[in-house]
């Protein structure tokens, strides 16, 4: 990763890399958390309806949406981009492997023991994931601060943005 604290160095072209390359860290890291919150919230559901009583049956597409209609994140102040994740990515294949050794897949068949074991594991990586992310945002910041800086006192080539 590029030394953040040494922009002074930096041309505004290696900044705008730099800041686009640690967003595109940024994209999947928020992506795989997610899909570890969302299974972590599916675990967490699970634990409920045992508590609840409810008969156990197949996880469907509407226990899925009541589920993640239910769990409310802070969220991000920043625009969403478009995001691309290759299910070949390191991370991403971090997460599956995570949940075949948890045993992820088997939640309704799981004893309370295991399922509580799938909880604090999802929750684990998602909080590992998170502080990664928060770093990134501090970066992605950083060089954001940097690079209105220099627009603001060198002013700027409109043809250079568009280039980007």
């Amino acid at each position: 990763m590029t030394d953040i604290l040494n922009t002074e160095s930096m041309s505004t072209a290696e900044i705008r890399v730099a800041r686009a390359a640690l967003q595109s860290q940024e994209d999947v890291i928020s992506f795989v958390r997610r899909m570890a919150q969302g299974r972590c919230d599916l675990a967490r559901d699970e634990q409920r309806r045992r508590v609840d009583g409810t008969p156990a049956s197949g996880i469907s597409v509407s226990d899925i949406a009541n589920v993640f209609g239910q769990e409310h994140g802070g969220g991000s102040s920043r625009p969403p981009r478009e995001t691309n994740i290759s299910a070949e990515h390191p991370l991403f294949v971090e997460l599956e492997t995570l949940c075949q050794e948890i045993s992820f897949g088997e939640l309704r068949t799981l004893d309370d023991q295991s399922l509580e074991n799938v909880v604090q594991q999802l929750s684990r990586f998602e909080v590992s994931q998170s502080i990664e992310r928060k770093a990134l945002f501090a970066s992605i910041d950083a060089l954001t601060t940097q690079l209105v800086k220099r627009y603001k006192d060198d002013g700027v080539n409109v043809d250079s943005l568009l280039a980007d």
